[in-house]
Order: structure tokens, then C-alpha cells, then sequence
């Protein structure tokens, strides 16, 4: 029997090289109603994807032929299907690369089921609907943000932010729970010409944590993805 509250049909494409790695995900995905291919190699992920067009991709960076990165990079010319990278803990700059290329968030290894069927269902949501309409209203515990009047509230007071930070806090509103890497939000705020000037994002960041968190030492809504980037919290999981 599936566990109350999974979708049955929904299709995951699982891509590891480790033999062990695919049998456990498979194991758990399948017990949760999900149903589940797998691939070794990153030729072999892509042949299957383009056969069966999968609705996720779980995929490890670290395959025998090609690189995950021309994996999501070369399923991205083709559609939007949500890629969940499998990392381990060291390898901080590809997950900055697998993000900027268009991969919807990340797992370091080991990780724990619970955490992974989260993730998933998030990423799933969001293919499905548009995260953030413009016009629209945005709630996540005392925060909000009504996008089309540009007034941010914090439990029902009125927050006053700059321009600046208020385009930063948009862009995070937009795309609740994804990592948003540096190098994207410094171009989606301050210009495409911009990438490598973090020192800039992080002042913007603590100076908004001080006005929409209780505690900027203890945040709530922003949290920091170290050596990769922010990710603001919804309610929804």
C-alpha cells in the first residue's frame, strides 16, 4: 500500500554510478509511490530521459563518461524537468555550477530519506505551478510581501527596505525554497555584468535578515546553502 499523501506515477529517473547508492534511493522512492528508473552513466541517463521523458531527475555529478554538468545542461536545451544534484560535502563549486547551469536544488551525501522526499515534493510543486505570479502575495509565518504594491510586513508591521534590498528579497520571494547561487542573484539584482562580487550580496543579506527575521543571528526565512549561495524558506514542504 502507498503511504498516504505520495503520488502514485510520478516518474524519477535515478543517475549513480554507485550500484549500492541507486538500490537504496529506489528502494525507498518505490515504497513511496514513485516510479523509478535508473542509469549508471550519464550517455545512459540521457537515452533513458529522451525515451521516457521523467517528471525528476536525481542525478550525481561524479558519472564515469560525462560530466552530470553536460547532463543538466544538455536536458535543459530540451525542457524544464527538475534536477535534484546528489553531491558529496567537497565538492561546493560544482554544486555553485550545477545550480547556475539550472539544476533546482541539491543533497550532500549522506542524506537522509525524509530530507530527500521533501526536496522532491517541493521541486515537483513547483514545475507544476508558477511560484511566485508577479501581482502576487507571499506568506511564510510573521513575513510578508505583497509584490504588486511592494510592501513588505513582519507579524502585521510595516518593514521599509531599500530598492536594493528589496529587488534581492523579490528575487528570493519568486523562487521560495530553491538555492539561489551567488552569481545568479547578483545578476538577477545588480546586472548581468555582475557575478564574482559576493562581498556586495552578503551585506544586502545581513541587512535584510535585520529587518524581516527575529533573530538575524537565528534566521527563519534566509538561510545560507555555505559556499553556494541563499535559499528562502516557505511554509510549504
Amino acid at each position: 500500500m502507498k503511504p498516504e499523501g505520495e503520488a502514485g506515477g510520478v516518474r524519477i529517473l535515478v543517475v549513480d554510478d554507485e550500484p549500492a547508492i541507486r538500490k537504496t534511493l529506489s528502494t525507498n522512492l518505490a515504497r513511496h509511490g514513485y516510479d523509478v528508473d535508473t542509469a549508471e552513466t550519464g550517455y545512459e541517463a540521457l537515452d533513458r530521459y529522451s525515451r521516457k521523458k521523467h517528471d525528476l531527475i536525481l542525478l550525481d555529478l561524479g558519472l564515469p563518461d560525462i560530466d552530470g554538468l553536460e547532463v543538466i545542461q544538455q536536458v535543459r536545451q530540451r525542457a524544464s524537468t527538475p534536477i535534484i544534484v546528489l553531491s558529496v560535502r567537497e565538492a561546493e563549486q560544482a554544486k555553485v555550477a550545477a545550480l547556475d547551469l539550472g539544476a533546482d536544488d541539491y543533497l550532500t551525501k549522506p542524506f537522509g530519506v525524509e530530507e530527500l522526499l521533501a526536496r522532491i515534493r517541493v521541486a515537483l510543486r513547483h514545475a507544476v505551478q508558477p511560484e511566485a505570479p508577479s501581482g502576487g502575495l507571499f506568506r511564510c509565518g510573521d513575513l510578508e510581501v505583497d509584490l504588486e504594491r511592494r510592501r513588505v510586513r513582519v507579524a502585521g508591521e510595516e518593514v521599509r527596505l531599500t530598492p536594493t534590498e528589496y529587488e534581492l528579497l523579490k528575487v528570493l520571494v519568486s523562487h521560495p525554497n530553491r538555492v539561489l547561487t551567488d552569481r545568479a542573484l547578483l545578476q538577477a539584482v545588480w546586472g548581468p555584468e555582475y557575478g564574482s562580487e559576493a562581498h556586495y550580496l552578503h551585506v544586502y543579506i545581513a541587512r535584510l535578515r535585520k529587518k524581516i527575521e527575529a533573530d538575524p543571528q537565528r534566521p527563519r526565512h534566509l538561510l545560507t546553502e555555505p559556499g553556494v549561495g541563499y535559499r528562502l524558506i516557505s511554509d510549504e514542504a
